[in-house]
């Protein structure tokens, strides 16, 4: 027989290191016996769960697009998110989640349960020296693992992980309808505009431009709902509906802007305390955590000029207008589940893919080059994070910039594309509420986790091949144990984004933010990052570095040679009083 097909430029497939002994440790504590010849991933997901979920559910996946860590009122927001608050009211929240600090490498890993770099999208999608920048043959996805147990899968969304090259044969095993999903509505690349999104398709049909009273939150909405009402009786569903609010461009209907106008003009730093004395209240995090200081791009609220103030409050509005819009389509989504009858069989998990984005947007240059240049009206879109902008409306390409980014990620330190807690801290809520009690969960965990969770829930197996390609072993680890009320041993997690790395193992986190020097926290007593150690426990940095490189070495993480997202403005003085 030929061996096995290794696809999209990765290295052979190798076997985990030593380092999975944290996982061999739960596949022995949980679950059944295994043959010796089957691999570490198949016994993680494959056997009988022990932690009394007998029945396989409904899976409904939520990722929001660029959501801060506070941004939810479940989570200590001012922004009114009533269904997300039900949700996490009446499921298991948990405190210390991560994804991996990008949209489309969060994607993959959500995907995959493998690391960002393993799964072809070490940066972005698009090739570059170092990564296929295409979702790799050489991992299986959630529609694909969860389609052999069973399940019929649908994407309503943005899919981000391969370029869009649509009529190609490389697009078409790539997008997802190629890898697993039965149907799909949405976008292949990035938001660009919510009247008029570029790239998009249903199924691989690509679509002209929407018409009439259109926004793509409500159309990611509908398509979700009708594919719940379409489902049989007793066929298990699996639903990956992925968001792109509140991403950049600030676009949201008047009637909801209106409803927040005014209401950030206490600025970010007075709001930011009070966010924070919230989450202390709602037992989300230490009160001997200190706020982080602010970036050196960031300013203070009370050193603006006046004339900005409107200016500044409405573009936090416009953001906050998106995340209640797509909290109503959360609402109409459990509208949906609980009108059937499998309503008490369904899980459903929200997430998103990275901390707030703190990217800023000029009339031209940086993010400002791909979004439509006229609306569908013919007239032309005014690009750029300038007071004459008020944002909200089709003809207008904004963000809320850096200040409003460092709110959104209350209390932690830095934004989208950095792996400090800022950049890599998500929400994570999972509703289950005849298995699984209400719950504050402590309990550390990585968006790899989803896999394994998930293909345990559905009673499937990871594979070790699918379409004759070798796939890499998963990552992750089954979350049911902390679903189910209890813990699983400590493990260690690794981050690179460009060039920004960090690992956790334990209580302990090495960090470094591109070009600087390692920084060592201990997140137990300092999760805001704001005591460095590093300094005075050198050989703790030294053995964290050392476990850093082999684990970049192991996951395929290669040297950053690129240039670094630029965030933040230069031109602050310009603002000021």
């Amino acid at each position: 027989m030929s061996p096995p097909k290794v696809s999209n430029g990765h290295a052979p497939f190798r076997p985990r290191g030593i380092t999975r002994a944290p996982c061999a440790l739960l596949v022995a504590t949980l679950f059944a016996l295994v043959s010796p010849a089957a691999s570490l991933a198949a016994a993680q997901v494959a056997q009988p769960s022990q932690t009394g979920f007998a029945t396989r559910p409904n899976i409904i996946l939520i990722l929001a697009d660029d959501l801060g860590y506070s941004d939810l009122g479940c989570y200590g927001s001012e922004i009114r998110t009533p269904n997300l608050d039900q949700l996490g009211n009446n499921g298991v929240r948990f405190t210390q989640f991560y994804n991996a600090a990008r949209c489309c490498p969060s994607r993959a890993s959500l995907l995959t349960g493998l690391y960002p770099h393993e799964a072809g999208i070490g940066v972005m999608v698009g090739p570059s020296a170092a990564y296929p920048g295409d979702l790799s043959h050489n991992a299986v996805t959630l529609a694909e693992a969860l389609g052999t147990a069973g399940y019929t899968s649908f994407m309503s969304g943005k899919w981000h992980v391969t370029p869009y090259r649509p009529n190609t044969p490389a697009f078409a095993q790539n997008s997802p309808t190629g890898r697993g999903f039965e149907h799909f509505y949405g976008i292949i690349q990035s938001i660009r505009s919510y009247y008029n999104p570029p790239s998009l398709m249903e199924d691989s049909r690509v679509l002209p431009a929407p018409q009439g009273d259109y926004h793509f939150t409500d159309a990611v909405t509908d398509h979700a709902v009708q594919f719940i009402k379409s489902q049989k009786d007793g066929q298990p569903y699996f639903l990956y509906a992925a968001y792109t609010a509140p991403h950049f461009p600030l676009q949201a209907r008047e009637a909801d802007i209106a409803k927040y106008r005014g209401k950030f003009k206490a600025g970010w730093d007075t709001l930011r305390q009070e966010r924070q004395r919230r989450m202390v209240d709602m037992k989300l995090i230490d009160p001997s955590w200190p706020l982080p200081p602010r970036d050196a791009k960031e300013m203070a609220w009370d050193d603006l000029n006046p004339a900005y103030l409107d200016w500044f409050d409405d573009r936090m509005a416009v953001y906050a207008a998106m995340v209640e819009q797509m909290d109503r389509g959360v609402g109409a989504i459990m509208a949906a589940v609980k009108a059937r009858a499998d309503r008490d069989n369904t899980v459903v998990l929200f997430l998103s893919d990275n901390g707030g984005c703190a990217e800023e947007i000029f009339p031209s240059g940086n993010a400002a080059e791909d979004f439509p240049r006229q609306t569908r009206a013919g007239t032309p879109v005014r690009p750029g994070n300038e007071p004459t902008i008020m944002p909200g409306p089709e003809d207008t390409y904004a963000s809320y910039g850096m200040n409003w980014a460092g709110f959104s990620n209350t209390p932690f330190r830095l934004f989208k594309s950095f792996v400090h807690e800022g950049g890599i801290s998500t929400p994570l809520i999972v509703w289950w509420p005849s298995h699984i009690k209400p719950a504050i969960t402590r309990e550390v965990g990585h968006i790899i986790d989803l896999m394994p969770t998930l293909l345990e829930l559905a009673k499937g197996s990871y594979p070790s091949e699918y379409h004759g390609n070798r796939i890499l072993p998963v990552e992750g680890r089954s979350l049911v144990p902390v679903l189910a009320g209890g813990s699983r041993p400590e493990t260690s997690y690794v981050w690179e984004h460009e060039g920004n790395r960090a690992i956790r193992q334990g209580d302990w986190k090495l960090v470094s933010r591109l070009p600087g020097a390692w920084e060592l926290y201990n997140l137990k007593t300092d999760r805001t990052e704001t005591r460095d150690l590093s300094k005075t426990m050198p050989e703790k940095v030294t053995a964290l570095a050392a476990l850093y490189a082999k684990e970049a070495e192991r996951t395929g993480i290669r040297p950053f040679t690129g240039a670094q997202t630029p965030v933040g403005r230069d031109d602050n003085a310009r603002f000021k009083k």
